[in-house]
């Protein structure tokens, strides 16, 4: 069954990924709830640091941080002019644009030489398989060294360049020490290189799609039997290239040191994999509006303050409170130092990019094609659900990531027309779907219902068997009540020693499509 996508975070010490996680989500880390805590303050240039008295590796990461993060896309519902009617179970949506969660990890800290087990590469390296994309963050002020230890004129270039490598030489050096059982095997199974190297590689979490993207880019001549080691490095390269798609995050752009180091990357890298931003200005920002001192519009330049509310005409300031001095300073030098210069703090802009690279496309799986909505009778929302999927995914890869298990005897898309399962959802185009369930066959095995039973599917209660509201199998239950009662088969529980029936609720003001569904006597 295809999985949630998962962004990691990846970089040396104090490169600032755990304030670009934080930046990121709602939640904190442990050593960036810390940090937030600390007060903020101005260099005489106007650059923010934190106030620690120490050097910066004492907040490096040790265990990995999941989180959820919130990526911005465009919603389905403003295609449709149904902006007033979105609301999503999970994230949010205003005005067509909609925060859709996506799953972010941020792994221990990455050192030179952790592909030999310097620092703690081995365990940073082997959480990092688990990611389907990465975000490097670079330190952009040269302020720390490859180690994370403070500096000052450091060539953060060079830690973009050891990274990719070191991921390589892993890679690299897990493959060729059992390269020649590797040749063996291949030759006398007969079988393909994408076949031979997808066996090796599956451990990254690849695919045989994925090995053989990488190979079809490489255009090899010669067998597998036949590489040599430069031809082995040139795959291990185009592999990790193809699993581990990367967006560099150049923060810190609020120091003055960070401008002839960005203009010196631009020049090494591709731009369009490249953001600017200031993970720690975008804390401060968020964590003054929610204190009431400003109105902070995320991802954009604007900021308020209650002076600039009274200045417009509203004597009342929007309700803020009043800046004292030092804070006022800090707004006006964040201003200048970043939100003019670069338009945003560049937050929003890393998960958008990341996506991109990723190829994320977004499906909203409905109950009706026809208005978009649950299904409920009395809901008049639409678009309550939204999945993230890779490009080149199919309808059917889609059905058995929202249905799981469940049989499905066939899907619509927009206006009730059926799709292939074998068609592949783009944006815009067949990214809106329903998922029909076989009525026939969804409980009639005894098995399966025992199975959703162990799975807590169905909760035993004092009139029968409910559906738990929060299961997939709901939706199954929810296909198979288009008739007022169900039979089950023989041999299926029973309540009372009588033939238990599922039926439809009767009570009024039902606001959830999944709820009350149960099976009765």
């Amino acid at each position: 069954m295809p999985r949630d996508p998962l962004i990691g975070l990846v970089g040396k010490p104090s490169a600032g990924k755990s304030s670009t996680l934080n930046s990121l989500t709602d939640a904190t880390s442990k050593e960036t709830f810390r940090m937030v805590l600390l007060i903020l303050i101005s260099h005489p240039d106007g650059a923010l640091e934190t106030k620690t008295g120490r050097g910066p590796v004492c907040f490096t990461t040790i265990d990995p941080q999941r989180a959820i993060g919130y990526l911005q896309i465009d919603c389905a519902c403003a295609r449709h002019g149904l902006q007033d009617r979105c609301k999503p179970n999970h994230g949010s949506c205003v005005d067509g644009r909609r925060s859709v969660p996506i799953e972010l990890l941020d792994v221990a800290g990455l050192v030179p030489g952790a592909h030999q087990g310097k620092g703690l590469g081995n365990k940073f390296l082997d959480d990092l398989r688990h990611a389907d994309a990465l975000i490097h963050v670079v330190d952009a002020s040269g302020t720390t060294d490859a180690e994370g230890k403070n500096t000052r004129g450091y060539d953060p270039s060079v830690d973009i360049a050891w990274l990719r490598s070191e991921i390589v030489a892993w890679i690299r050096g897990n493959l060729m020490d059992k390269w020649g059982s590797i040749r063996r095997r291949h030759v006398a199974a007969k079988h393909t290189a994408v076949e031979t190297l997808q066996a090796q590689f599956s451990g990254y979490g690849s695919t045989a799609k994925v090995v053989a993207r990488t190979l079809d880019k490489l255009a090899l001549k010669e067998g597998l039997e036949h590489w040599d080691d430069a031809t082995i490095k040139r795959v291990v390269e185009a592999f990790t290239d193809e699993k581990f798609p990367t967006v560099i995050a150049l923060n810190k752009i609020d120091h003055p040191d960070s401008d002839k180091n960005i203009a010196k990357i631009a020049k090494m890298q591709d731009p369009n994999k490249i953001v600017l931003c200031s993970a720690i200005s975008e804390i401060f920002l968020r964590k003054m509006a929610k204190q009431g001192y400003i109105r902070y519009t995320e991802g954009s330049e604007f900021v308020d303050t209650r002076e600039d509310l009274v200045a417009d005409g509203d004597p009342e300031g929007g309700g803020l409170k009043e800046l004292d001095e030092k804070n006022k300073t800090r707004i006006e030098n964040l201003k200048d130092m970043v939100l003019y210069r670069f338009g945003s703090t560049g937050v929003n802009q890393v998960l958008s990019k990341a996506a991109e690279v990723l190829g994320l496309v977004p499906v909203y799986p409905v109950r009706n094609t026809t208005t978009f909505g649950s299904g409920a009778s009395e809901s008049k929302f639409v678009f309550r659900d939204c999945v993230l999927v890779k490009k080149n995914t199919t309808v059917g890869e889609v059905a058995r990531k929202v249905m799981g298990d469940a049989p499905v005897a066939y899907i619509e898309g927009v206006g009730a027309m059926r799709v292939s399962e074998d068609v592949v959802v783009t944006v815009g185009k067949n990214d809106i779907l329903s998922f029909k369930v076989g009525r026939g066959d969804a409980l009639s095995s005894i098995s399966h219902f025992r199975a959703f039973m162990h799975a807590g599917w169905f909760q035993n209660g004092p009139e029968g068997y409910k559906c738990n509201a929060k299961s997939r199998i709901s939706a199954v239950v929810k296909e198979m009540t288009s008739f007022d009662t169900y039979r089950l088969p023989p041999g299926m529980p029973r309540f009372d020693n009588k033939a238990p029936l599922l039926r439809k609720p009767q009570r009024a003001g039902e606001e959830s499509m999944f709820e009350g569904y149960q099976i009765v006597n």
